[in-house]
């Protein structure tokens, strides 16, 4: 049994951690908890970073910090900011020496780093009136007139949606930051109808909230805490990937049951950290970040231990995670083997102060064997991006919707299943990999879908980090099974055209004039006359193995597919219904849907996948069998199509959250 510390409001960090005679500081007990001990926190609100310095060694004797039962718990990345002066109308100051901030002065740190594409003027620091986040403006002037804006533009479809509160806006920030230690940080705000020192405000003056700054520390449970407000830094593939919790390059971290919201870029980071490089094409400019993403893989893997025995294999779940400018969830290289579910995520990357091309609920490279399921994700720029290498992983059961985008597998080679999930938001699947399968889905978007033969990605042995090798992406090796398809809500903004990387379309049209099969394929391949690679960039579109789908209103079936039903006229009327924490699924079925007679898919049915040559699998090597929907309850042979087995034809309302 190892030992019992707790803290308490009522605390010194000179006491013993007993019970009676508790810790002040979280930060305090993780510099004494090791392995098998346990962390207790009593109500209260704690602004600190927590540093834990003390490994666990296993499943079984882990460092556990969890929320005392039933009391509140907050860990915050802010200060409260009192004594503001007024200047003019509803604009106020607070004057701070910058020694104030000691080593990291987030109003002087600016947003930067690769495929940043605007807000490069933003910084990190954030001001917060009674928990709300205000706006950065970038001159003085603009705390007097504020350029109000009442949407947003999404850079990748370039549709507008209108921001959560559009009021939010005229609350508004700026700072001036004198050089020097000696010199001052002058925060003013625009309060509007507000006095700031009648109210809660709040300033993040830390980076992260709980985080090691040393690599290794494994086997850590963070648990029922509120953890909020960091000033956490851009965090893309190439740079350390520090969020406002994580592991920092370790093993075995289990994160659940928290409330996690306002990190200015990452709440959860289970990535990459700063030895295998960071920002080095921004801070040199000498080569391409794909080159620098290209070596900070094999640096992992031959200097860092990139593999299963030393990093990744960490378990979130039960959080609800929100307000946050980049990522619920990121991770290269150290999300390996993860597991992320029964999240309640939304709300991120829609503040838009700034913008780059790591914005996802969730958004992880390198995601070998991670098993995305059961989470609940809406209102988000995108709801989750899967980056390089994502092989054996696996997204299942989960709900997206309200989203700008649904989904987004890029530069990965398979195999990836895509599963029992609803797909419920105007945009649902941007396709630039290839290897994937869909299948028992409802799906409501369009599909964007393209190949990319400028930049070869690595794919893996299987169940491994091991690089078996790398190459470029054919578009294709992909199945879709037992889906169903509805065009109904979508915009008609694409229109089904080309445009400058790919053709938009809803159901599986965009696969007309590939081959059906993998014989068919490599056929093609035979018959195309070049030798070696030439013959397969010419014949560059792989095989679409496509069955058994029921396509509505629109959404339109690839043209080899063999048995579907295909109804333009009749609108299945799909429909998510918040109602409290309740989450509900409302379907018409016409009574054809019937006639779809499926099969229970698993590993045989799947096939491999091509360049990989993998199969489908359980993380653990077993054959894969896709007989449990998005309830839990059991798939047989003959069920209907999409994510519930129970549906019916006419109207059906079915609790799925």
């Amino acid at each position: 049994m190892g030992k019992e510390f707790h803290v308490a409001k009522t605390g010194s960090d000179n006491a013993a951690g007993t019970k009676d005679a508790p810790f002040l500081t979280v930060d305090k007990a993780a510099h004494v908890a090791a392995a098998g001990d346990t962390v207790i926190v009593h109500e209260g609100t704690y602004r600190e970073w927590v540093r834990p310095q003390n490994t666990g060694l296993s499943n079984t004797r882990r460092v556990v910090f969890k929320a005392a039962e039933g009391e509140k718990v907050s860990i915050k990345g802010s200060e409260e900011a009192t004594g503001w002066e007024k200047v003019e109308g509803n604009v106020w100051k607070k004057v701070l020496p910058n020694s104030y901030f000691g080593e990291f002065n987030p109003f002087a740190t600016n947003i930067e780093g690769e495929w940043v594409v605007h807000g490069l003027d933003k910084h990190l620091g954030d001001v917060y009136l009674n928990g709300l986040s205000l706006y950065e403006v970038i001159t003085y002037d603009g705390l007097l007139d504020p350029q109000l804006r009442t949407e947003i533009v999404d850079d990748w479809t370039k549709k507008t949606t209108p921001i959560i509160n559009p009021a939010q806006t005229q609350y508004v920030w700026y700072a001036e930051v004198e050089p020097g230690v000696d010199g001052n940080t002058t925060i003013f705000a625009n309060f509007q109808e507000y006095d700031p020192n009648q109210e809660l405000v709040e300033i993040s003056v830390r980076k992260t909230v709980f985080y090691p700054e040393i690599t290794g520390i494994d086997y850590v449970t963070v648990s029922g805490f509120e953890l909020a407000q960091a000033a956490s830094p851009w965090a893309p593939p190439t740079a350390d990937q520090p969020g406002l919790i994580g592991p920092n390059w370790a093993k075995g971290w289990i994160i659940e049951n928290n409330i996690i919201h306002d990190a200015n870029a990452s709440a959860i980071s289970i990535g990459k950290e700063i030895t295998t490089g960071h920002n080095q094409y921004t801070r040199r400019g000498d080569k391409a970040g794909y080159n620098y993403q290209l070596e900070a893989v094999f640096v992992a893997l031959t200097q860092r231990g990139w593999n299963k025995e030393h990093v990744g294999s960490h378990i979130i779940r039960n959080n609800t995670i929100y307000d946050c400018g980049q990522n619920a969830v990121v991770g290269h290289l150290g999300c390996a083997f993860s597991e992320i579910y029964d999240n309640h995520i939304y709300n991120i990357g829609i503040k838009r102060e700034y913008f780059g091309h790591e914005i996802a609920g969730i958004k992880l490279h390198a995601a070998i064997d991670v098993q995305v399921r059961h989470n609940r994700i809406h209102n988000c720029s995108l709801g989750s991006w899967f980056d390089w290498q994502a092989q054996g992983t696996r997204v299942s059961q989960n709900v997206y919707y309200d989203n700008n985008r649904d989904i987004f597998i890029e530069v990965t080679h398979g195999p990836f299943l895509v599963d029992n999930n609803v797909f419920a938001s105007k945009d649902f699947f941007t396709n630039a990999a290839q290897g994937t399968a869909l299948v028992n889905n409802i799906i409501s978007g369009d599909m964007q879908y393209y190949d990319v033969l400028d930049r070869s990605t690595p794919y893996h042995f299987p169940h491994s980090t091991e690089v078996k090798g790398y190459t470029v992406v054919f578009s294709g090796d992909d199945r879709w099974f037992n889906n169903i398809f509805t065009g109904a809500i979508a915009t008609g903004a694409h229109e089904g055209a080309l445009n400058d990387i790919g053709g938009y379309a809803t159901g599986t049209a965009l696969y007309n004039g590939q081959a059906a099969s993998y014989d068919e394929y490599i056929q093609r391949v035979v018959d195309d006359g070049e030798c070696d690679f030439e013959a397969f960039i010419n014949v560059s579109k792989q095989q679409a193995v496509v069955n058994n789908n029921a396509y509505f209103a629109g959404a339109q079936a690839f043209d080899r597919e063999e048995n579907n039903i295909v109804d333009d006229a009749f609108d299945p009327k799909v429909a998510i219904i918040e109602d409290g924490e309740k989450l509900y699924l409302s379907i018409e079925l016409p009574e054809s849907i019937t006639s779809l007679k499926t099969d229970v898919i698993d590993t045989e049915i799947l096939d491999r996948v091509r360049l990989v040559d993998a199969n489908y699998e359980n993380p653990d090597g077993s054959e894969l069998t896709i007989d449990t929907d998005i309830l839990g309850a059991k798939r047989d042979a003959g069920a209907v199509v999409g994510p519930i087995a129970s549906l019916k034809p006419g109207v059906n309302k079915v609790q799925i959250f």
